[in-house]
């Protein structure tokens, strides 16, 4: 029992979420019971005709008998007579709710989606499960001091601000010592049970390609078919991956900004690319002496602007913010922009992101290292690198001491279907090599010089039509020799403001149900 668990326990937090079951000796393996479905009580999900519960799963699986925590579930039944089982869905993260994602089927052309139940969750501690994770709401605020620590005393402020949070996690007690991937590999091996399969379909973006890989590892016998779209590299969870990743978004934050110029006669930020940069930076210190509206400051200045890395649909509303700053000092749709991506006030992403990363294996705890490491990775990418440290900062002093990373090894699972865009910043494309290395029977669509992250179901023709006759049929691309992509599909266009080319991609968008668009963009860093 956890040192944390008595004062925890003392102060109520965990009492009317974990239910202690009668002494009694441990089985070998957990059996869940069957969920009691009803509705839902979100909209989006009563349009969708889904069902919703909880499953009751052991807070700690060496412990069955022990403590339980809930998961939120949600479910959109098939309805097509030629049923092919369930299909769970994760949207990354970690800490993204999935619950809303049971609505996804309807995204896959051909209605080769109508023939699975769709399920989407919330993983343990996440958004509706119980107990929820939350260590500090008011960590996310506004004008918080400078990313980069260019003197002692910022440094020294976001130590102490990173040490806090992790420190604040500790309240969250036994639950925060059974949150690394492998929890949630176990939990979604309940949910199979308890659903009554023998086998899942799977349905992994982001962090929910790394989940995939590890219960893919663990349960290779119970996957039947698995779709991963843009692939964690198994080799870098997580301390590495953040740092390559900096370097990524560095790239494509200047291939937004060449964008800009080349519209320059839409929203007037520069004609060069150097330019737009000079004018972005030049607006960050300004915002540095003087926050706009009294709350955008330089941070929640790079955060709004983060999702230009991520997905190039976000493009021109960013664009129709910075154009409004520079030009008549509107600083109300930044601030809405940063409420939308950041939510103030409301952590629980954030503690469940870190619950999981600081745990699934071992970050360095020197501060030396991280600082040597950072600078020298800022002198190259100035845009992210600072502020992906220090979100990443409290792994250095979590409560719980870090396992080991899994082994991911597909051999023994049936087939995949891997997706992943060239120039995707959040997990880079050398992720999806990796894992198409480690599961032989896998295929791979590339997209050469895309930069959306986790796009697949967007509207792209070459794509989701492989997707489709994959779930139809289990037919893969034909796995080709060497070491690369084993199909290729041109990314969806660029946008064009008020331009036909922007119109073509507005309407290639509108295959993306809004559903999938919010639940992706809320989850990514």
């Amino acid at each position: 029992m956890s040192k944390l668990v008595p004062g925890i326990l003392a102060a109520g937090v965990l009492a009317s979420c974990l239910v202690a079951t009668p002494a009694a000796a441990a089985p070998p393996e957990f059996v869940p019971a069957p969920i009691q479905w009803g509705p839902c009580e979100s909209d989006g999900l009563a349009r969708a005709r889904a069902e919703c519960g909880f499953l009751a799963v052991p807070l700690d699986y060496q412990d069955p008998a022990g403590a339980k925590i809930s998961l939120a579930v949600s479910r959109v039944r098939h309805t097509n007579s030629d049923y092919q089982g369930v299909m769970l869905v994760n949207p990354g993260g970690p800490g993204g709710s999935g619950l809303e994602l049971s609505a996804l089927g309807r995204a896959v052309p051909k209605g080769a989606g109508n023939s699975y139940d769709w399920v989407g969750f919330d993983p343990r501690g996440v958004g509706s499960s119980r107990p929820a994770l939350s260590c500090d709401p008011g960590h996310f605020g506004y004008n918080r001091p400078a990313y980069v620590p260019a003197t002692p005393q910022l440094e020294q402020s976001w130590l102490g601000t990173s040490r806090d949070y992790a420190t604040a996690c500790a309240k969250n007690g036994p639950l925060l010592e059974h949150m690394r991937t492998t929890d949630v590999a176990r939990d979604l091996d309940s949910l199979r049970q308890a659903l009554g399969a023998e086998q899942i379909n799977y349905y992994g973006f982001s962090y929910g390609t790394y989940l995939g890989q590890v219960y893919a590892t663990r349960y290779p016998e119970r996957v039947r078919r698995m779709v991963l779209d843009s692939n964690v590299d198994p080799r870098k969870v997580f301390y590495q991956a953040n740092l390559d990743q900096d370097v990524a978004f560095d790239r494509n934050i200047k291939v937004y900004f060449d964008w800009l110029a080349r519209h320059d006669d839409a929203y007037h930020l520069g004609t060069t690319a150097e330019a737009v940069e000079d004018l972005w930076y030049a607006q960050q210190r300004e915002l540095s002496e003087e926050p706009a509206g009294g709350v955008i400051g330089p941070d929640e200045w790079t955060d709004i602007f983060l999702q230009a890395g991520y997905y190039q649909s976000t493009w021109e509303d960013l664009a129709k913010a910075f154009a409004g700053w520079v030009h008549q000092r509107d600083w109300q749709t930044l601030k809405t922009r940063y409420d939308r991506t950041s939510s103030p006030g409301d952590d629980n992403g954030f503690a469940v992101y870190n619950a999981v990363q600081c745990t699934d294996a071992p970050w360095p705890r020197s501060w030396t290292t991280w600082k040597v490491d950072n600078w020298i990775t800022y002198a190259k990418a100035r845009f992210e690198t600072w502020g992906n440290a220090w979100y990443n900062a409290p792994c250095r002093t979590w409560p719980v001491p870090a396992g080991k990373a899994v082994d991911v090894d597909g051999r023994r699972v049936a087939g995949a279907l891997l997706i992943g865009e060239e120039f995707d910043a959040a997990t880079p494309f050398t992720g999806n090599l990796e894992v198409r290395r480690r599961f032989p029977r896998s295929s791979l669509i590339g997209e050469p010089g895309g930069t959306t992250h986790a796009g697949s179901l967007s509207g792209d023709a070459c794509v989701d039509d492989r997707i489709a006759d994959y779930l139809a049929t289990g037919a893969l691309p034909p796995r080709q020799k060497g070491d690369g992509p084993d199909a290729l599909c041109d990314p969806l266009p660029e946008p064009v403001p008020g331009g036909a080319a922007g119109a073509r991609a507005d309407r290639a968008r509108a295959g993306q149900p809004a559903v999938l668009r919010d639940v992706l963009r809320a989850v990514v860093r």
